[in-house]
């Protein structure tokens, strides 16, 4: 019998047709080497190809291999025992002759402990063995890619590489998981690849990696194999610090920023590289006393529109702003000046660009197939699907890898409400109910617990940071005591209510008095961080300074009176960009942050009386410590609704630490204002919105104050103060 036919009955003609047509999931049957008794089948597909030869370890010479398939199915049978190295020499019709290792010897690279793991929901590394990763397997290089599709008719690597052809690289699909995988020799740091995915209808589509460290620059999509984890830290120093850094009794002064907003874009358009920026930020930011960073989402996204907020590469650093190693740079960079650096991310939704996330296998695969879930109306993109393990398995990953790899101080999750509630922003539209008919999510409220734990135990000083509009309870509370698990909430009820009543005319904000007050009642509910962030003044919402009515020396006065009530009030501190000094127009993708505004006066001066209360604000215990406790707080007065005064204390556990805090939200100056104290002594003013210093009236307290044992405000002692218009004085002890 001759060699042809004894191919020819080895061949499997039904599923070498799958080969051609490119429809195969299990390419491993049909491609690469298996044992026939003492000899070796070898088969290979090279579509385009004049002729393929094979060239074993130690041979002499060249097997030329047989053209089983006119349409590039080569075989050849080898007289020589399974296994053995070979490499496939192959000849085009233009004469080039290239030299190819077979992508199909090689064994799984995933093993079934990590499928279970993904599969469960439960694996906390899966950056480690999924995406793109430059690996030696049975000493040959090259890199692993990995990419879940378990619906997919058949998945194919393309790249630069090879093409773009899909024919090329076919994906073997591992059946616990829906993973496919292939190790491809050769492939190298810096080639470009997407995966070609052939959907069960026939629909081929093109999709990046959404496990990819790095892509191209927008508009253009395609993933970058990179490997990450050789940067050289030195932040040793800081990561030692970092627990009493953040702790509950910590202050933390935070400054919210988007990466492309500190420097002018070039005049090509593109932003300024994060290792650019890194040393005046840390400038600015050392200067006026911030102890954190919070950058608005820095993964990868495809608009520039959204600030980030809509982003596809969950494990992707942006292309506008550098590479991966550049912000690991600019990380280190900050850790090295003591400053913190905490990331936005987005667990709810993702955007619908084709070659993202959306329909990703040809089937509804990171969003529900119920259309009562899967699309967001609000913002018209995808949510997540928490029902799947998979997906859990994902965002739980991502949440990890920013803390574990790019050393990242805190995560902070935005919009969990809209993932909590099953019928968050479809009032009117219809919602499908939880398995007990509720709104509640379940899955989601399980992930949020699951992610907290999981980003505590791998990195027990990061800490984690929930938006939460919604009330729902116990969001600070331990997962063991039915909480979230999450460090810190945002008091967005706080701002809101402070936004809502510093807007109106001071004569008509006497009938909005409550709203000063009402925080106090559940400031101890969460451990809570007060937001003046950007997406209440974006978007056409007016910028914090632009809502401030009356003339101009009553705005430049309730500006400071409010910075001033912002860091005397319970909670950690975060400020937007632009916020701190007094910026009338807000800000979008196109512009920076207008730093000129400083040279104004009046800009100057609202600048510095943020930046002084900043430090006070840290240099102060009774500021900072207990801020979470009700014993660090206390009212004098809160009742003075016609004068729109309050008067309140803030405490540590020293005596000698207590500060006498009087806020006045009305334009009048009262010259002798009685209020009670809460022990006898002598009360001296460190600090006074209206200072001249700061563009004011100087109706300040010059004098030392000495209490009178007359009774006020429910108090055995009193002091006479002098209380400025639209203003705010801070006394301490002496």
């Amino acid at each position: 019998m001759s060699m042809s036919s004894k191919l020819y009955d080895l061949m499997d003609w039904a599923e070498i047709e799958a080969i051609t047509y490119s429809e195969e999931n299990h390419p491993k049957r049909l491609l690469g080497s298996r044992p026939e008794g003492n000899s070796t089948l070898i088969a290979a597909y090279f579509p385009g190809a004049d002729g393929v030869s094979i060239r074993a370890d130690r041979a002499r010479k060249d097997v030329p291999m047989e053209l089983a398939d006119e349409a590039g199915y080569y075989a050849v049978l080898l007289k020589k025992k399974h296994p053995f190295h070979y490499v496939f020499k192959v000849h085009y019709p233009d004469g080039r002759e290239v030299t190819v290792e077979d992508p199909y010897a090689f064994p799984r690279v995933i093993t079934e402990r990590q499928e279970i793991q993904f599969t469960s929901g439960i694996a906390e590394n899966l950056w480690e063995f999924m995406g793109s990763h430059r690996m030696q397997v049975d000493g040959v290089e090259g890199v692993h890619f990995a990419v879940w599709a378990p619906n997919a008719m058949r998945v194919s690597v393309v790249g630069d590489f090879n093409d773009w052809d899909g024919r090329i690289h076919m994906m073997e699909r591992l059946d616990k998981s829906g993973i496919y995988e292939l190790f491809i020799p050769g492939v190298k740091d810096g080639d470009l690849y997407k995966y070609e995915i052939k959907a069960k209808n026939g629909t081929v589509t093109l999709k990046a990696d959404p496990m990819a460290f790095e892509s191209e620059l927008r508009p253009d999509s395609a993933s970058v194999v990179r490997s990450i984890g050789g940067f050289a830290w030195s932040d040793i120093s800081w990561v030692k610090e970092r627990k009493k850094r953040q702790n509950s009794n910590a202050p933390m002064a935070v400054y919210e920023m988007n990466l492309g907003a500190f420097a002018p874009k070039k005049e090509d358009g593109s932003y300024a590289n994060c290792r650019e920026i890194a040393a005046p930020l840390a400038k600015y930011l050392l200067d006026m006393g911030y102890t954190h960073v919070e950058l608005m989402p820095v993964m990868e996204h495809p608009f520039d529109g959204t600030f980030g907020y809509q982003t596809l590469g969950y494990y992707a650093f942006t292309k506008r702003f550098g590479s991966p190693e550049d912000f690991a740079w600019f990380v280190n960079y900050m850790h090295e000046k003591k400053i913190g650096v905490i990331l936005d991310w987005c667990p709810s939704n993702f955007p619908e660009d084709e070659y993202g996330l959306v329909d990703f296998d040809g089937s509804c695969l990171y969003e529900s197939e119920d259309p009562n879930r899967s699309f967001h109306p609000q913002w018209g993109t995808r949510t997540f699907d928490f029902t799947k393990p998979e997906v859990r398995s994902f965002l739980m990953s991502s949440a990890i890898f920013w803390a574990e790899t790019y050393h990242i101080d805190g995560i902070r999750a935005d919009g969990i409400a809209s993932a909590l509630y099953l019928d968050y922003g479809r009032e009117n539209r219809p919602w499908s109910p939880n398995i007990y008919g509720g709104k509640e999510y379940l899955e989601a409220i399980d992930f949020f617990r699951s992610t907290n734990k999981a980003l505590h135990r791998h990195c027990p000083d990061v800490i984690s940071i929930a938006e939460d509009n919604s009330g729902w309870p116990g969001v600070t509370n331990p997962v063991e005591e039915e909480g979230l698990g999450f460090d810190y909430k945002w008091n967005e009820s706080w701002r809101d209510s402070f936004l809502d009543y510093i807007h109106y005319d001071p004569i008509i904000r006497t009938h909005h008095y409550g709203q000063l007050c009402f925080s106090m009642v559940y400031a101890y509910a969460e451990k809570y961080m007060l937001p003046m962030t950007h997406d209440v003044f974006t978007r056409g919402q007016e910028t914090f300074f632009g809502r401030l009515p009356g003339a101009w020396d009553d705005r430049l006065s309730a500006f400071r009176a409010s910075m001033a009530f912002f860091f005397t009030h319970p909670g950690k501190k975060i400020l937007s960009q632009g916020l701190d000094m007094g910026d009338p127009e807000e800000w979008d993708e196109n512009k920076s942050i207008n730093f000129d505004l400083v040279k104004n006066v009046d800009n100057q001066r609202m600048h510095n009386v943020v930046r002084d209360l900043i430090h006070l604000y840290k240099e102060k215990p009774a500021l900072h410590e207990l801020a979470h406790e009700e014993n660090g707080f206390e009212w004098i007065n809160c009742v003075s609704a016609n004068e729109n005064i309050l008067v309140y204390l803030r405490k540590t556990a020293k005596k000698e630490d207590t500060l006498l805090v009087l806020v006045n939200f009305e334009n009048i100056p009262r010259k002798e204002f009685r209020i009670g104290v809460p022990f006898a002594g002598k009360y001296k003013e460190i600090f006074n919105s209206d200072s001249e210093k700061y563009g004011g009236f100087d109706f300040r307290n010059h004098r030392i104050l000495k209490s009178e044992e007359l009774k006020w405000d429910g108090r055995d002692n009193s002091v006479c103060v002098k209380v400025p218009p639209l203003g705010v004085s801070i006394f301490e002890v002496e």
